[in-house]
């Protein structure tokens, strides 16, 4: 706990005024809980996201390809899929930039499709554009998109106790961990990925920095970008 997240914690939860619970929340940042599920909130490319029910918490690299992939939406009517959807921000940040988007949300945990309803009404956006429904991985996905956006738990088990304890014992161990090497997921993914993609459609997959190689051996066509750090961060796929 550091002087930054007190200010940052007043200015977002209690700039109104400290009440009875910043004691409590003092507490909490003492035990090591991320900031962000304290404030309950954070902003993701003019999103308001939610954090009640304890998503994966919106990373920056994250925020970087979502970013690329809204703007190449621009304005155009386009079906999308957030798959792995966990807060559901990337999608939500879609529907809120681009007015003639709809997009379909897919996640495995019940709990957090709650908490991409929730983040959908907080952010206004109107029933017909979007869809929310149980999916594991592609097993409920009938239709084929335009866009189709992707991060899945990607973080290898053999790599846990490198992790930062705060993520460890605070984040959803199904929202990190993609089995032994991290690619369990990925590997589904990439596999399947093209059968939903409309002719011209592209996929966003976010993987770690480390798996760049492995991935290669697996997707032969994809291209592969940096994020802001100029780490390996996530491949776009482009149905021919």
């Amino acid at each position: 706990m550091d002087r930054k997240e007190i200010n940052w914690l007043i200015e977002e939860k209690y700039k109104k005024g400290i009440t009875k619970d910043f004691e409590k929340d003092i507490c909490r940042l003492k035990n090591g809980e991320p900031i962000d599920y304290i404030i309950g909130f954070v902003y993701f490319l003019k999103a308001k996201i939610d954090l009640s029910y304890k998503p994966l918490i919106p990373r920056p690299e994250t925020e970087f390809w979502a970013e690329k992939a809204v703007k190449e939406t621009g304005k155009k009517e386009v079906l999308c899929l957030d798959l792995f959807s966990g807060s559901g921000c990337v999608g939500v940040a879609v529907l809120k930039n681009n007015k003639n988007a709809k997009v379909d949300f897919g996640e495995i945990d019940k709990n957090l499709l709650k908490q991409i309803k929730l983040n959908l009404n907080i952010n206004k956006i109107k029933r017909e554009r979007y869809n929310v429904f149980y999916s594991d991985i592609f097993s409920k996905i009938k239709k084929k998109y335009d866009y189709i956006f992707a991060n899945p738990p990607y973080i290898p088990e053999k790599r846990k106790n490198k992790v930062q304890k705060s993520v460890i014992l605070f984040e959803k161990k199904e929202a990190l961990f993609g089995k032994e090497d991290g690619l369990f997921y990925i590997r589904i993914f990439l596999k399947e990925v093209r059968k939903h993609l409309k002719k011209g459609g592209r996929a966003y997959l976010e993987f770690d920095s480390s798996q760049k190689k492995e991935i290669e051996k697996i997707e032969k066509e994809a291209d592969f970008y940096r994020d802001q750090y100029g780490k390996w961060r996530f491949l776009i796929i482009s149905k021919k």
